[in-house]
């Protein structure tokens, strides 16, 4: 029997420290954390995990270590799963490897979306696509409430929070308005005429 706990963990608490070898395996119960990496001075967010994501299944397979770090964006209640289990299950048991085969695919199809978001968009584009995709999340109301710090979902969309402001003033032309945490979309067809939405991007 694996000897898994669930932590209750308050906000901006760090879980994960790059550069260390993993002990547990995390999955975000309820809540969300933000994976991101630290370089002389400067700071870049990774990936926003939410419920049932789990985090950082590469390096808990490999016993290798974190490449990222990793902190509660909001309170959060986080599964710990002791990582030498994990890979003895993973060593002899096929349907469990090829259970987590898939999740790595699904994470490399994501890191491959994520870089190619960044390198075939502005900043403005990757801003337009990132709030269609969430109007979808939040059930097509055309209003949208930031659930994130504009610091970090700058970070997220590879820009700096003064390069964010900035994309929303410009997008006012084509429908969008901003004001506080809630962003919403006067016009849908110009946002997307402008934002050019890519299933092999987006999902």
């Amino acid at each position: 029997m694996v000897d898994a706990e669930v932590q209750r963990v308050p906000h901006h608490v760090m879980l994960i420290l790059e550069g260390t070898l993993p002990h547990f395996l995390h999955v975000v119960v309820d809540g969300s954390v933000e994976l991101f990496c630290a370089h002389d001075g400067h700071e870049t967010t990774i990936d926003i995990m939410r419920s049932s994501a789990a985090f950082i299944l590469a390096s808990v397979i490999r016993n290798d270590i974190y490449l990222s770090s990793a902190r509660t964006l909001a309170p959060s209640q986080v599964l710990l799963i002791p990582a030498k289990p994990i890979r003895d299950v993973f060593d002899r048991d096929s349907t469990f490897a090829r259970a987590i085969a898939l999740e790595l695919t699904e994470h490399h199809r994501n890191a491959v979306r994520a870089l190619m978001n960044k390198k075939l968009r502005t900043g403005t584009k990757r801003l337009a696509n990132w709030i269609l995709r969430a109007d979808v999340m939040q059930g097509n109301q055309r209003t949208i409430e930031l659930t994130l710090e504009k610091r970090t979902l700058a970070s997220s969309l590879g820009m700096t929070p003064e390069n964010l402001s900035r994309s929303l003033a410009r997008l006012s032309k084509y429908g969008v308005k901003s004001s506080g945490r809630e962003i919403v979309i006067e016009d849908s067809f110009a946002l997307e005429r402008f934002a050019k939405p890519n299933t092999l991007i987006d999902g």
